[in-house]
């Protein structure tokens, strides 16, 4: 059997290494499955190459992965176009957490023949012996499939306990050499990037978050410094982007991990997803130890009702404790704050505005964007229960356009009056960071000329 998996290209210059794709690669290679990774984003081929390489070569199974974005939705309709118009169509798997909540729109818009529903490893290699047998699709756990017109949704599939037993991702069939120049905040020119999984899931519960899979699974720590003293080794990767939703689940296993670093003498940096209630000075100082330069906090409103209307189980007292201890031990946080939630106003977006011209350092850019109910997401069957969205149709078709604009208006502005709100706030927010820079550039011109700083390599930016 001949699977091949795509990689889809999201107009960026250097791309994400594709993390999902590649744990699937590894499970079909561990189940001696012959699989080939079409990497667009590499190449930047137009969707209609994929109809032309299946045209002159031959597959059993092609399969693709999506979150829920606009763009996502848009490359995964163009690209089905491509496959199902292939002389040689293979049997067509698609899966992610954009089509799993809505299976039934998604066989409409894309005639693939399967959808995966969660966590993919073992659910993948069930279905292709089905399929290869030709058996029944009605066993197989953790699937969507069609029976003429009709749409069928198996029992949702246990999910994987010992995370471990998954083997790393199939790096070796990846340019790993193209997706490590990808550079995140306090990385040098000569650094080398890759995503680690330190673990999966999320105990939190944002109204906003469209995650399907409860609970949270750790790696071991053993496991995680043998796939990481793997990289290093292998492509020389010193930068670490921990891709986990929150690698920061308790102040324990943080400290662990942290500790495991150190142990093993890895002397790389590394950046992780983080929450400000366990960012506590003690365990702050230690991550800088242990290498952490950046971490990304999902702050998303300061003021403590919307913090409670969206479940987020934060108070702007701890956010701010948080990240004034993160800045005074010297690393660089993220602070990501969303606008337009249920209860908000231009009170509450003004809050967010203060807080980021306050507490941004500078490393990065950072604006506010509105909140987005993706199908799967509480916030989704709130807007829909409300009437101020219809169903799946109605958010990607007529809702959903760009990430950075209004999908659904929760607030009692206007739709003009909101994204003139954001224009504004925006605005302060954009101006402030270039000012930083400004001021940054200038004093590197004058350590320059005044104080004859010979280590100066001119004006560049990563």
């Amino acid at each position: 059997m001949r699977v091949l998996l795509i990689v889809y290209d999201n107009g960026s210059l250097v791309t994400y290494f594709p993390q999902g794709t590649a744990y699937i690669a590894a499970v079909l290679r561990q189940n001696d499955i012959d699989v080939e990774i079409y990497c667009q984003d590499y190449h930047h081929y137009p969707d209609e190459h994929l109809t032309e390489y299946l045209n002159k070569n031959r597959f059993d199974v092609i399969g693709l992965g999506i979150i829920g974005g606009y763009y996502q939705y848009r490359k995964l309709l163009s690209l089905s176009k491509a496959i199902n118009c292939s002389k040689n169509r293979p049997f067509y798997i698609i899966g992610g957490h954009g089509p799993t909540p809505e299976p039934e729109y998604f066989f409409e818009k894309t005639n693939a023949d399967v959808i995966v529903i969660g966590e993919g490893e073992e659910t993948i290699i069930e279905l292709l012996n089905a399929h290869h047998k030709h058996k029944n699709l009605s066993s197989v756990k953790g699937i969507a499939y069609r029976d003429g017109n009709k749409t069928i949704v198996n029992p949702r599939r246990n999910l994987i306990k010992d995370i471990d037993n998954i083997p790393i991702p199939a790096y070796e069939l990846f340019p790993i050499e193209f997706y490590r120049l990808v550079k995140e905040s306090k990385a040098t020119s000569t650094d080398f990037s890759l995503p680690v999984l330190s673990g999966r899931g999320c105990p939190y519960s944002c109204n906003f978050c469209y995650r399907m899979d409860k609970g949270f699974r750790p790696r071991s720590n053993e496991s995680i410094v043998a796939e990481l003293s793997f990289l290093k080794e292998t492509y020389r990767i010193n930068y670490i982007i921990f891709s986990d939703e929150l690698l920061m689940s308790s102040k324990s296993r943080t400290e662990s991990i942290c500790k495991a670093i150190i142990k093993a003498k890895l002397n790389i940096k590394w950046w992780c997803n983080g929450r400000l209630n366990y960012a506590e000075p003690a365990l702050l100082r230690l991550m800088k130890k242990s290498g952490c330069v950046f971490i990304n906090y999902g702050i998303e409103a300061v003021d403590d009702q919307i913090l409670k209307n969206m479940n987020k189980a934060l108070t702007v007292k701890q956010i701010i404790r948080g990240t004034e201890a993160t800045l005074a031990v010297g690393i660089s946080p993220g602070l990501n704050i969303i606008w337009g939630n249920i209860g908000e106003n231009l009170e509450t977006l003004q809050k967010g505005v203060d807080f980021l011209l306050k507490y941004n350092d500078g490393s990065e850019m950072r604006t506010i964007r509105p909140v987005t109910p993706y199908p799967g997401s509480p916030l989704y069957y709130y807007a829909i229960e409300k009437g101020l969205l219809k169903d799946c149709r109605d958010f990607y078709e007529n809702k959903h356009v760009n990430s950075d604009l209004l999908a659904v208006n929760f607030t009692n502005l206007t739709d003009e009056e909101f994204h003139r709100a954001l224009l504004d706030a925006n605005t302060v927010l954009i101006k402030d960071y270039f000012k930083k820079k400004l001021k940054w550039n200038l004093k590197t011109a004058q350590s320059l000329y005044l104080e004859n700083d010979v280590s100066f390599r001119g004006f560049r930016q990563l």
